[in-house]
């Protein structure tokens, strides 16, 4: 019997807890959002973890926007948990996750569907603070859909990405104004690519052709790439491959500048690394400038 009433004892402890972590979460996130809302920068500042709002900070920096006023040029408000069935808060460290089903409404138009709102938190020495959310898309997945319209949780508990990592991301290098708007692009069917730009800028591409801002931009004269390559199971070896830095003008109807490329054939051989420098000078300044 007393085993019981112990057991009985934890678990009411333990939902407890868990409700308010969920609580405490969702008094964040509706702090955050009001704060975009409101467009108050202060209050953003103040509820928003460490490390995000230096890479909030340094991604307007490299796209040469004004700050803070670029943190709340968003295309679609954030949006509100109203209506949106609460499915787990988890706690890891100083690192927490909440996931949200319903109609995802980011204020557009159209009718919203049944999808997920995933929102991940970190702990600092005030409390907890708001660090990034990500939307969901169930089309592709209707069975998942439907289990969870059911309250079956299975799809979300068994796929680690709904986990919180227990592992507070460091805060990045401050980033100056870049002085040109730089974006790396790679193709890589069947491969894995890793590349830093000028030491800092660092990325990863996985069987993509895909394009990210590169962080603080590219310089005038010489900028350093360094960059490796691996295969991925099921591929064969021989894919094209490439990747090329680009520059971007301010100017409309300017179109990008190709700075750096390394392009393979298909069939050709592919460097498994490789580390250099290339140059931006003054006739590349004078193209995105318009002249």
């Amino acid at each position: 019997m007393k085993w019981m009433i112990v057991a009985i004892a934890m678990m009411s402890s333990a939902l407890a807890q868990d409700l308010a972590l969920r609580q405490q979460l969702e008094s964040v996130y509706g702090f955050w959002r009001n704060a975009m809302v409101q467009k108050n920068y202060a209050s953003w500042a103040k509820v928003t973890a460490e490390h995000r709002q230096v890479t909030v900070r340094n991604r307007i920096n490299s796209e040469r926007r004004v700050f803070p006023k670029g943190i709340f040029e968003l295309p679609a408000a954030p949006p509100a948990l109203t209506n949106l069935k609460h499915l787990q808060s988890l706690r890891n460290g100083r690192t927490a996750k909440s996931v949200y089903f319903g109609k995802v409404d980011f204020s557009v138009g159209g009718q919203p569907t049944d999808n997920l709102l995933v929102i991940d938190f970190v702990q600092e020495r005030t409390g907890w603070k708001y660090d990034q959310a990500q939307f969901v898309s169930l089309a592709a997945l209707p069975d998942v859909r439907k289990e969870l319209s059911q309250g079956d949780l299975k799809y979300i508990r068994s796929t680690p990405e709904f986990t919180p990592t227990g592992q507070v991301p460091p805060v990045p290098m401050a980033m100056p104004v870049a002085k040109y708007i730089a974006k790396v692009y790679v193709y890589c069917p069947g491969r894995e690519v890793e590349v830093t730009v000028n030491r800092v800028s660092k990325h990863r591409f996985g069987n993509t052709k895909e394009a990210e801002l590169v962080m603080g931009g590219v310089r005038d004269g010489d900028n350093h790439i360094r960059y490796s390559v691996k295969g991925l199971p099921g591929a064969t070896g021989k894919e094209a491959m490439a990747i090329r830095v680009y520059a971007f003008s301010q100017i409309r109807g300017v179109k990008p500048l190709k700075i750096y490329e390394y392009q393979v054939l298909e069939g050709e051989p592919v460097k498994g690394a490789g580390e250099m420098t290339f140059p931006f000078d003054a006739k590349m300044a004078a193209i995105l400038q318009g002249k």
